[in-house]
């Protein structure tokens, strides 16, 4: 019973904090300035890469909070028909649909280029 007592505590123990107190996270949090959507050059590829051989439709390059790009990426996955996330302010689409989403993006009003091969 004293060694999962000790197991426990020392789950929450912080050993090093240079910032103080961690639960004050927003304070060493970057914020993201919003732009509208004409001023955000947006990089559209297709890639394999670290996904098992999965083709994957990468978006980035945007500069907008992760509500506005949840909110994007809901309308871009029901045009493909297909799943996706965000990860690191970048979407992710899955399969190769770099020509639809270019078309999309740019009806939307964004700066939409197809990078890659």
């Amino acid at each position: 019973m004293a060694a999962s007592k000790r197991k426990s505590s020392s789950q929450h123990r912080t050993v090093y904090s240079e910032f103080g107190n961690s639960s004050r996270s927003e304070a060493t949090e970057r914020g993201t300035p919003e732009l509208p959507p004409n001023q955000q050059n947006v990089r559209v590829q297709a890639t394999r890469k670290g996904r098992g051989g999965k083709t994957v439709t990468v978006i980035s390059g945007f500069q907008c909070s992760s509500e506005t790009l949840a909110k994007l990426l809901k309308q871009l996955k029901s045009q493909c028909g297909t799943g996706g996330t965000v990860k690191d302010q970048t979407l992710e689409i899955q399969g190769d649909h770099t020509q639809k989403l270019v078309e999309v993006l740019t009806k939307l009003g964004y700066k939409a280029k197809k990078s890659g091969g």
